[in-house]
Parts: C-alpha cells; sequence; structure tokens
C-alpha cells in the first residue's frame, strides 16, 4: 500500500431538529395546552487515533463527510431523536488543523485519543418550554442550530524513538534492516527510500525502540530541494536523532564535514527546535576500509568539527558496531524515560 501522510477533506456536522410549535387535542379536553417537544442533536464529526491504521490513504479517495441532522420535534411533548456522530479514524501520529485558518485541532498522539472535530447543532425548543402563567397558549418555538462546518489538513508524524538523518545513500536503510526486521529498499542509487519506514530494535527481551528511516536529505532540503523536506517533520517526534556519515564516498573529493554541516543547517532552518534534538554522529560503510582507516576519518571529522557528542563507527552491511550502538541508544532513551 502506498503510504500518503497528507491530505486534505471537508466535514460538515449535522444540524439540529426544530423545535415544534404543537397543542394538545383531544375530544374531551377543548383547551388542551402546549406540547410541542425539542428537535434532536445534530450528528458531530469525531476524530479517533488508531494504532491499527498507518497511513491517510482512505481520504484520498472520500473528500466529504457529512453527519446527518437531529429529527424535529413532534407533539405530545415528543423529542426529536438525535443523530449519530460520524467516527472520523486516523493514524496516532496525525496532526489535524482548520485549513482556512491554520489553526491545529489536534494532535492524535495516542492510540484511543479522541476529538470532535465539528460539532453538531442543538436541537431547537419545542413550545412548551414557553408555557408560563402568562402565556398559556405560547406559539413560540426555536429552529435548530447548524452544524459545524469546516476544510481540514491532516498530516501524519510518524511516531518513533530514533529518527534517521544523512545525505542519500549514507546507508540509513541498510542500517535500518541491519539493526531491526524492517526490510526498506536497498539499492546503490540515491533517494531509493520515498516514504519512511519503521523498524522496531529489540536489545532486550523487554527493551526496545523504534527507529524510521526518511529519505536522504540534500542541501536546500528545508526550500523545497530534493524528497527529504516532505518528511523532515517525522523527525520532530524522534527523541535521537542519527546522523548517519559514510565514511567511503564514491566520489574521494567530497567533503564530508560540509556535508555533516548542510544536514544540521537544513534540520535548523526547517525547525530550530529539531536541531537543538539530541544528534550523534554515526560513521558508516567501515566495511569498504581498514579499521585503522575508518578510524582515522571518523577522527578527523570529528576534530574538524569540534563534536564533542556521541559518535560511532559501524558498518550497516556487516553488523560491525550496530549492537554496541544499540545498546548505547536504548541506554540513553531509558535515561530519558527516568528522567521525564
Amino acid at each position: 500500500m502506498k503510504f500518503f501522510d497528507e491530505a486534505r477533506i471537508e466535514i460538515i456536522a449535522g444540524d439540529g431538529g426544530n423545535g415544534s410549535a404543537h397543542f394538545r387535542r383531544a375530544k374531551f379536553v377543548p383547551m388542551g395546552g402546549p406540547d410541542g417537544g425539542d428537535g434532536g442533536r445534530g450528528g458531530s464529526i469525531v476524530g479517533v487515533a488508531d494504532v491499527n491504521l498507518n497511513t491517510l490513504i482512505d481520504y484520498r479517495y472520500t473528500r466529504i463527510f457529512r453527519a446527518k441532522h437531529g429529527e424535529p420535534g413532534r407533539g405530545s411533548d415528543c423529542n426529536g431523536r438525535g443523530a449519530d456522530d460520524v467516527i472520523l479514524r486516523f493514524p496516532v501520529g496525525t496532526v489535524i488543523r482548520d485549513a482556512d485558518t491554520g489553526e491545529q485541532i489536534a494532535d492524535l498522539a495516542e492510540d484511543g485519543q479522541q476529538v470532535v472535530l465539528a460539532k453538531g447543532g442543538k436541537g431547537g425548543l419545542g413550545n412548551l418550554n414557553f408555557k408560563s402563567s402568562v402565556n398559556r397558549a405560547p406559539k413560540q418555538f426555536t429552529p435548530g442550530q447548524p452544524g459545524e462546518r469546516r476544510n481540514l489538513e491532516m498530516e501524519l508524524r510518524v511516531l518513533a524513538d530514533v529518527g534517521l538523518a544523512g545525505m542519500p545513500n549514507a546507508g540509513k536503510s541498510t542500517f535500518v534492516r541491519a539493526v531491526s526486521a524492517a526490510r526498506p529498499k536497498v539499492a546503490d542509487y540515491p533517494f531509493t527510500t520515498l516514504n519512511p519506514s519503521l523498524g522496531v530494535v529489540r536489545v532486550d527481551m523487554n527493551r526496545s525502540f523504534v527507529v524510521a528511516d526518511i529519505p536522504g536529505l540534500i542541501e536546500g532540503a528545508a526550500e523545497g530541494a530534493g524528497l527529504g523536506h516532505q518528511f523532515l517533520r517525522h523527525l520532530q517526534r524522534t527523541r535521537l536523532i542519527l546522523h548517519l556519515v559514510d565514511l567511503a564516498p564514491f566520489d574521494e573529493g567530497i567533503d564530508t564535514v560540509k556535508e555533516v554541516r548542510a544536514i544540521a543547517n537544513e534540520l535548523k532552518k526547517y525547525d530550530p527546535g529539531l536541531y537543538k534534538k539530541p544528534r550523534w554522529l554515526v560513521f558508516n560503510k567501515a566495511d569498504l576500509l581498514s579499521p585503522d582507516e575508518a578510524g582515522r576519518r571518523a577522527r578527523e571529522v570529528v576534530r574538524r568539527l569540534r563534536w564533542a557528542r556521541p559518535w560511532f563507527v559501524v558498518s550497516a552491511v556487516t553488523s560491525l558496531g550496530t549492537r554496541e550502538l544499540s545498546f548505547a541508544i536504548m541506554d540513553f532513551l531509558d535515561g530519558q524515560r527516568t528522567a521525564n
């Protein structure tokens, strides 16, 4: 199934039913009083987070959702029946905004979380409500209120503990395959990852974390260059970013330090909060070099960057260093959970 992480729909809640202006009529009751009932409530549109969904594809084909109107009130003090709510299910991690104002309506971050997206109109009052000692035969009633109507924009942000960033072909997909059971596409050309992919990394019987691979970034990604800009938002929910760096680029003239800084700059331009997240350097493709040369290149990059955060040398192809890195990540995440 194709991964759709953006959609736009129109939702229309039901109108409330009108109140009734009715008078009791019986053969032997010539002065029957008012007995008009109230109108029923219009149906609301309710959004629910569902952990079993992983894409917004359903909202690409159905664009308008309507709830039914409430029934009008009737005589004999009978209230109109309220309409059922319309339930829209979204993947966990969906952010919903008003398309016209840009206001964020909901951030569905937990399974089962609910939010009223458009409220149904209240039912009108029947004339029985207007009876008094000075007005024994009221003809007043109120109409039902209209339901809310909205245009919505939804975007799905993948929920993961760890996000991977890096240039195209840095080995992110191969890394995910090495540390988890996920099988994203791997090839020897750039932009093989066209959609985010998730993998569960299990380091122990009861210890695991989720890692997200997003399309490779290039300079100018925050302004729309390449593919990664479409998915930078998926890194916003992560608690740790692994910045994968190609230790053995095909073109030996590539300045690795410049590439690292370029990716960091794209994160900063897209969202300063994303740039401030904990970020580790992971030097990949160590299998293409001798151990001494791999270590030398990594240390040189760290020195030039004046990097004071954790860094690792791994080979996603041979799994060299990936187990140690996985345990370090798990310890870091456990520490964060304890601190919070």
